[in-house]
């Protein structure tokens, strides 16, 4: 089982400041009454993530009740699809976060801070959720640990993702529906964060991407940068050395974060983050944050954000609810800025397209939010030359998005 990785061991280039910030992204926008709670934060994780008891029972949990370690899969007739006449092309593995219990990445940060919320002495807990696995996640640790959990959910997520709620109703959890704004994740983020200003004494907001006020984007990386750490070593295990391409989906960009932090000081080590360009990111329907936006502050944090001409944030777009958020994670911005990310985008119906194949090649249907990273494979493949290891981050099932994608009608036929 591999553990948290310690501060001393990592660059400072990728360690917030003093305060909280990934050069000039990230920080602490937020208001007086929620200060106090964000240090008390702080202070807890700085000591509980270096605590052995806590490291002990995290990683029990971990292996026992999540499933980890995850496997790294070759996807061979993927691989197939994409090889040249010559016999080369991209090697193409996925990991395999998908195996998760609860069926995502998400459960690795719900367990980690729900642990925190107990040492912290915190019995009400409450989140925000998009696609709902984060939802599902908090949920499902809440019930584990008895404690009280409030879930927020735009109501057009709410609709699209109708399983999610019945799972997460189903754990004892209230999900409350947001009908403000557009009814999607950034209007749930929004709300919760109101309900803490409110309760800040008793709750504990378990946040569930690396966005929002330092040092949830510090946070949230630490508890998903396992997916790394493992992929690390998996490699070395199947052919002795470091993949040459990383690649994952990017909404807040909490998977896309925890694979890639183990490898940001390796530089042979290509990190692509594929966002969600909806409908095209020439129109106003899209979520390609990191392709469109500009330099803004959005729930407490400093980052790219897609904003209008007067600097107001506008409503994304996109087919998956877990990319459909203006922002992103205010490290994924620092990456970019320094040149060490690299940000591409691919549009509902490609990502439609890839969610089709994955299934019928591999027999392994992907979360919407996944397909995105898949399908920029048909753009990547054709640019490359030899037979590169890509290692995509296979971040949640796509149970979920069946009905959505049904509901489309035209995607799946007889061919």
């Amino acid at each position: 089982m591999v553990s948290i990785r310690e501060t001393h061991n990592l660059s400072a280039q990728v360690q917030p400041d003093s305060l909280g910030r990934f050069g000039r992204f990230g920080g602490k926008y937020v208001p007086e009454t929620l200060m106090p709670a964000l240090t008390e934060l702080e202070a807890a994780y700085a000591q509980y993530r270096v605590d052995p008891s806590f490291q002990a029972e995290l990683q029990q949990l971990l292996h026992d009740y999540v499933g980890r370690p995850t496997p790294l899969y070759f996807a061979e007739r993927l691989t197939q699809h994409y090889q040249r006449p010559d016999g080369t092309g991209a090697q193409i593995y996925l990991k395999r976060e998908d195996l998760n219990h609860t069926g995502a990445h998400k459960i690795n940060n719900a367990l980690a801070q729900v642990l925190l919320a107990k040492r912290m002495g915190k019995q009400r807990i409450i989140a925000e959720t998009g696609a709902g696995q984060h939802g599902v996640a908090t949920a499902t640790v809440c019930a584990r640990f008895g404690l009280q959990c409030i879930v927020y959910m735009g109501i057009h997520d709410m609709e699209r993702q109708a399983l999610n709620v019945f799972r997460m109703r189903l754990m004892g959890t209230e999900v409350r529906p947001v009908e403000a704004g557009t009814g999607t994740l950034k209007d749930a983020t929004s709300e919760a964060i109101r309900d803490w200003v409110t309760n800040v004494e008793s709750t504990h907001y378990i946040l569930g991407s690396v966005a929002g006020p330092h040092p949830y984007p510090m946070m949230v990386r630490d508890f998903h940068a396992v997916i790394g750490t493992e992929t690390r070593a998996q490699c070395q295990q199947k052919w002795g050395g470091l993949p040459d391409i990383l690649l994952a989906c990017v909404g807040g960009g909490s998977n896309a974060i925890g694979m890639f932090y183990e490898f940001v000081n390796e530089p042979t080590v290509r990190l692509i983050g594929v966002e969600a360009a909806g409908e095209g990111v020439s129109t106003a329907k899209h979520a390609a944050t990191l392709t469109q936006g500009r330099i803004g502050v959005l729930h407490g944090a400093m980052s790219y954000l897609l904003q209008d001409e007067d600097g107001q944030v506008v409503e994304a777009h996109s087919i998956s609810a877990g990319l459909d958020y203006p922002g992103v994670g205010p490290e994924h911005s620092y990456l970019k800025d320094i040149g060490r990310g690299e940000y591409y985008s691919v549009t509902d119906a490609q990502a439609l397209d890839a969610f089709k194949n994955l299934a019928q090649l591999e027999g392994i249907i992907p979360a919407l939010e996944t397909a995105h990273a898949i399908a920029y494979l048909d753009i990547l493949c054709p640019q490359l030359s030899g037979s590169p290891r890509i290692v995509i981050n296979c971040s949640g099932r796509g149970d979920k998005d069946v009905q959505t994608v049904v509901k489309l009608g035209t995607v799946i036929s007889d061919e």
